[in-house]
Parts: structure tokens; sequence; C-alpha cells
């Protein structure tokens, strides 16, 4: 981003059509460090920009990188078939600037979610050969014996899948719960995998993405947070 008018500097940053964003303009809504600016055929540099809208600051930034702690019961996707979306947890600007989850976690899977409008970095996270590892805690309806880990990080064999899937760790965490980590991102993988190994898991929740911890961030369930470059840098594909 450089210098834009002001008022696609507002359409880039989601608050709604160009007209809607001229009207917000010529109404006086839109200020930059206090003062009203209402041409919206101003040029203004979009580096470091911070702007003040309905009295609510905005930074604007050329892309965004979110993390959502999900909740049960909502979807990953843009067009939700039987539960809300995830966008409902977000305001309104992010669908604006089509904002999609990076990868998917059924809808009864709670924990980190990573949402952004970069196409680039959605592909490069979701890719499997970045090999990025997940962290997920189940919690399982038997209990969690030794013979249940080490056929785990043995592998088990899915029946649509040509090679057996192993966990890349595996630990109890406790009678009923263990921490697994996997880079495959299969559908519905933990689940499938617990249930060929003889188990099954009640609740799921995903709680790391590469050395991203989610319990770092400080959210409770269905708030977010921007993520900021040192937040990004921990989405590598390094053993955690």
């Amino acid at each position: 981003m450089s210098k834009l008018s002001l008022d696609r500097i507002l359409q880039s940053q989601g608050f709604g059509t160009r007209k809607y964003c001229r009207e917000l303009i010529e109404d006086g809504e839109v200020s930059i460090n206090g003062v009203v600016h209402d041409n919206y055929k101003e040029s203004i540099e979009t580096a470091g920009l911070v702007l003040q809208i309905f009295e609510e600051d905005w930074i604007v930034r050329e892309h965004v990188y979110l993390c959502l702690n999900k909740p049960a019961n909502f979807e990953c996707s843009r067009k939700p078939s039987h539960h809300p979306g995830v966008l409902e947890l977000l305001p309104e600007q992010f669908s604006w600037r089509d904002v999609q989850p990076v990868g998917r976690l059924d809808h009864d899977t709670t924990g980190m979610l990573l949402m952004s409008d970069d196409g680039p970095f959605i592909h490069a996270q979701s890719s499997p050969k970045r090999h990025i590892p997940k962290v997920y805690l189940a919690t399982t309806a038997d209990p969690v014996t030794d013979a249940l880990i080490q056929e785990l990080l043995s592998g088990v064999q899915l029946h649509d899948e040509p090679a057996p899937l192993a966990a890349q760790r595996c630990v109890r965490m406790g009678s009923h719960q263990l921490q697994i980590v996997l880079e495959q991102g299969k559908y519905h993988q933990v689940k499938r995998m617990l249930a060929a190994a003889g188990n099954h898991c009640a609740a799921l929740t995903r709680t790391a993405i590469g050395q991203l911890q989610l319990a770092d961030l400080g959210l409770a369930e269905g708030e977010w947070c921007y993520l900021e470059p040192e937040h990004l840098a921990l989405l590598v594909p390094d053993s955690v």
C-alpha cells in the first residue's frame, strides 16, 4: 500500500462499498489524529495510518492476520449449512474484506483458528509440504493406555489413506486426555486416528500451531486478536 484516496482506503479496510465509504467521509465520520477529513478524493499515505471511524481507532493494514479461539458449534465456512459461521464472531469489516479461515476445524472442535485475507499466506499455512505441527488436546471416551499412545506414534491405517498416519508426538495428559501433535491435517484426522486405534474422541481442542500457543494469546472462547509480526514468526515448521 502507498498513497490512496480516502474512500479507497476505507473500502480496502472493509467498510463497505465505495459509495457508502464516500458517504461516511462526507458525513464527517472519518478523522485522522483527531482532525475530520471529509474529502473522499484526498490522497493519503497509508503506511502507519490510523483512522478514527465513528470515534473508534482503526489501524490501516494491507492484510489482516487473526487468531480466533473458536467455540463449539460454529462452522469454518463462509457459507455455513447447519451452524453459524465463524465470521459471525468477527467485526463485519472482515467479511467485506474477504477474511477466510486458514484450514478448518470441525464444528464441534474448539481452539486455535487462524484467519486472513492474504491468499498466499492461507495457501502456505495450509500446505502439507510445510510440515507445520498442530497441537491438539483430545478427551477420550475410554482410558488412555500405553498401547494407545504407542499405536498412535507408530501409525494407524485409515480406510481412505494409502499409508498409515502417525502422530509426531503423543503424551498422556490425564486418564482420559492426551496431547497429540500432527503435521498432515487430514479430514477429521484426530478423531479417525483415535477410532482406528480402538478409542473414541469425546472432545477436541487445538492449542497450538507451530510455536504459537493459544494460551499465550489470552483469548477466551469466542474472542479474537490480530497476529502481529512476532506472532507470525512463530508459525514455522519447527518442532514444538
